[in-house]
């Protein structure tokens, strides 16, 4: 059964990149990042995003939270027409 971080050396075999590649994407060493591959090191919420953002999926996919691959859309300021809306009587 695949473990939670498979999904790391799936994407990073999807895009025909060695362990060091992505080593020095998040700035660690290899040993490092192999033992995310293979959960016997904690992968931080800085690098899962740096991940996420690096290979434009989400923090959900990389977590097997989802199997949508595609990242999500970008926050955008939401208008709420009410908020700013003045109440008068």
């Amino acid at each position: 059964m695949k473990g939670d971080f498979m999904r790391l050396k799936d994407l990073r075999e999807d895009h025909d990149l060695l362990q060091k590649d992505i080593a020095k994407v998040l700035n660690v060493a290899k040993r490092t990042y192999s033992g995310y591959e293979t959960e016997t090191r904690w992968l931080s919420k800085e690098s899962l995003i740096q991940l996420a953002k690096f290979y434009n999926t989400s923090t959900d996919y990389i977590l097997e939270l989802t199997n949508i691959k595609t990242a999500y859309p970008k926050n955008r300021k939401k208008e709420h027409k009410t908020q700013n809306k003045k109440v008068t009587n």
